[in-house]
Parts: structure tokens; C-alpha cells; sequence
């Protein structure tokens, strides 16, 4: 897990990343809504590019975005929001982490499952208000006609051989004693075009899928019987997606 988590310090899975769909609008309005507290700080935990933090600086008081990957927070702050005054970054894993808060919320986007999790939350717990809660948002396409051809390539390729589709990293830390479940809601699914290639591309913006980790050979196979997977589904070389996400929160406890 550390030998594939430090593939997220890749300058080129950083450049991949602008390819994984975008979180639904709605995560937004329900993370908005889960703010009871003043004031209303928020605290994004393994923030990447900024995929949640900087939609969500402009609806907040503050959002102080961690990651431990400088090359991800260096292509966040290109990104579009990402000088945003209301959203600060910093490079440091998070158990370490220089914290402002009081923070009313806590977000994780696919995040959290890469962290020590008792130094995480003994880390973050000190720092909340009083109703503050932790939100794990997991989001990406559902109903994908083509995806027993794609699941070919990545089982061929993937670097991480021990994966288990049923695995849940919320469940797993209740189980720690760790996180007091409040509540979980999906989105509605909303639709996202995107081109065949930059599909292929988002995938290299994994742990276990980066172009790094594979010979020249190897790449070009995968993106080949990806493409050749998906491009019976697409129109005029753009594929339709539908996007859904699930948000589970809780308070969380060191």
C-alpha cells in the first residue's frame, strides 16, 4: 500500500487526474448542508488536486486543503478555483498536518483508505466543533455496457493484485471504534461526456494503473483494449457517462 500510494507523488498521475469526471453538484448542496457549526471552516483530508476542496471554497468560510503529494497540489492550484481566496493548501501527510481550524466539516473524496487511520483521526478530532462531521464521498460512472472489456486490462495490468470490490472503508472504520455513522445518501446520476482518449487517460491517474508503473509495452496494451472496449459505445469518439455519488458522515472519534 505505501509503494502504491507514492505513485500519487507522479508529475504524470497529477496531469491525469483532470480526467476523472467531476463530483455531481449535489455533493456540494449536501456538504453545505451538513455545516451546523460556526464557523464554518472546512478541512479536506488527502485533497489531491482539489476535486472537492476547490468547488467547495466559494460556498464555505474556508477550506484548508492537505495532501501529501506536491505535484498534486501544484496542478490543484492551476486548476480552475484553485487560487480561490477562500482555499489554502499544504503539502504534508495529514497525521502531521499544521491545523487552523475549528473545522465544522471534515470531507475525504477516496482518500481515506491510504491514511493511519488512529493517527488521523487522534490528529483531526482536537480540531472540530462541536457537530462537526466527517464526510467520505466516493463518486465515478455506474452502468457502464463496456466495462467487462476494461476490467480485462486492468486485471492484466493492475499493480494491485488483492483488491476487494466489496471491501468498505466507512464500514471498516466503525469497526476501529473509529467513526459514530450518521447518515449516507447517493446522487442523482447526472450525465458526463467525455472523449475516448481522455477516458483511457483517467485511468492512469491510479495507484495501481500509472504509466510509471508499467513498461511503454504495457501502457500502450492497456490503452488499446480499454479503447477497443469502450469505442462500440461512443459517438463520434465521445462516450456518455453517468455520474453518481455516495456520501457516508459521521462524527469521527480518536
Amino acid at each position: 500500500m505505501t509503494e502504491l500510494a507514492a505513485t500519487f507523488q507522479q508529475e504524470a498521475v497529477a496531469e491525469a487526474y483532470q480526467h476523472r469526471p467531476p463530483y455531481p453538484d449535489e455533493v456540494f448542496d449536501r456538504l453545505e448542508a451538513l455545516i451546523t457549526d460556526e464557523p464554518r471552516r472546512v478541512l479536506d483530508i488527502g485533497a489531491g488536486e482539489g476535486a472537492i476542496a476547490r468547488p467547495l471554497a466559494p460556498r464555505v468560510e474556508h477550506v484548508d486543503a492537505i495532501d501529501f503529494s506536491q505535484p498534486m497540489v501544484d496542478a490543484g492550484k492551476q486548476r480552475p478555483g484553485g487560487d480561490h481566496p477562500n482555499l489554502s493548501w499544504q503539502v504534508s501527510p495529514i497525521e502531521t498536518a499544521d491545523l487552523d481550524g475549528p473545522y465544522a466539516l471534515v470531507t475525504a473524496g477516496a482518500s481515506v483508505h491510504w491514511m493511519p487511520w488512529e493517527e488521523t483521526f487522534a490528529r483531526i478530532v482536537p480540531h472540530l466543533t462541536p457537530n462537526a462531521q466527517l464526510v467520505v464521498i466516493e463518486h465515478g460512472p455506474v452502468d457502464m455496457p463496456w466495462w467487462d472489456g476494461v476490467m480485462q486490462a486492468i486485471e492484466r495490468h493492475s499493480r494491485k493484485k488483492n483488491h476487494d470490490p466489496k471491501f468498505s472503508v466507512v464500514e471498516a472504520i466503525r469497526e476501529r471504534g473509529l467513526l459514530d455513522l450518521s447518515g449516507t445518501a447517493r446522487t442523482a446520476p447526472i450525465t458526463y461526456r467525455q472523449k475516448v482518449a481522455d477516458y483511457v487517460e483517467q485511468f492512469h491517474s491510479t495507484s495501481s494503473l500509472a504509466r510509471d508503473l508499467m513498461t511503454p509495452e504495457e501502457a500502450a496494451d492497456f490503452d488499446t483494449t480499454v479503447e477497443e472496449a469502450v469505442r462500440p459505445y461512443a459517438k463520434d469518439g465521445v462516450l456518455e457517462l453517468k455520474i453518481e455519488a455516495e456520501l457516508s458522515w459521521g462524527r469521527p472519534r480518536a
